[in-house]
């Protein structure tokens, strides 16, 4: 863990901020990942115990629940409600096979990508690399292994995730757009509340330091080309 500077409660505005910040990358993480996500009762609201793992003995302030929620509680249950939102609502997110890093249906397309923040795909090597902090994740919405009820694919957006997890900016480039069609930002950490809906007048985006953002595009708009990259997966 860290304390981004000062041990314990702060009024500092930029530890409390960067604090906050690092909370709502937490709880995306946790809702963008594989799986079945769990919260304990109170994470919704950033309810803690201070560190203190044996509440079950302390009749106090560690262990009850405040529900008179100030402005900065209440605006991280808004997220978690948009978060819940988000996986509720994009079938890439709730898969319930392994991803396979290939073709699931003869399409050109892979069901992931793993990039780079200039678009190229990682390398063996890139995992390696103990500095680095920053990467990014595209999803196809048609290149899910499931059916629904009535045996057709199940198809949905297509999502680009970009995790800055460096001290400063850092620019993302989204994948390119073979003929029509846009990206949206739906999320941005970097917001208290996850930011509005923004579309993307360019395929890049600055994202700021210790933040994720999600982007999505409808498929009956086009769909993304194949990720940029040296190799077989074409040049940069």
């Amino acid at each position: 863990s860290c304390n981004w500077g000062v041990e314990g409660p702060t009024d500092d505005p930029a530890i409390v901020e960067l604090r906050e910040r690092m909370k709502r990358n937490f709880l995306a993480s946790l809702f963008l990942s594989l799986g079945v996500p769990m919260l304990l009762g109170g994470d919704e609201i950033g309810r803690t115990q201070g560190g203190n793992n044996n509440a079950y003995c302390q009749d106090n302030e560690t262990s009850w629940f405040d529900w008179n929620l100030d402005e900065r509680r209440a605006d991280f249950l808004r997220f978690t409600k948009r978060i819940i939102h988000l996986r509720k609502t994009q079938p890439v997110l709730r898969r319930k096979k392994f991803l396979q890093g290939r073709p699931i249906r003869g399409d050109r397309l892979k069901d992931v990508y793993w990039l780079k923040p200039d678009g190229i795909e990682m390398r063996g090597e890139d995992w390696g690399d103990p500095s680095r902090l920053v990467l990014a994740v595209l999803l196809p919405g048609n290149q899910i292994d499931a059916y629904d009820p009535f045996g057709l694919p199940v198809v949905g957006d297509t999502l680009f995730i970009a995790i800055n997890g460096a001290p400063t900016a850092h620019t993302f480039r989204l994948p390119t757009i073979d003929s029509h069609g846009y990206w949206q930002r739906i999320l941005d950490t970097a917001f208290s509340t996850g930011g509005p809906t923004k579309t993307l007048k360019k395929n890049r985006y600055r994202l700021k330091a210790r933040s994720l953002a999600v982007f999505r595009r409808d498929l009956g708009r086009g769909a993304p080309s194949r990720p940029r990259g040296k190799g077989r997966h074409g040049s940069a």
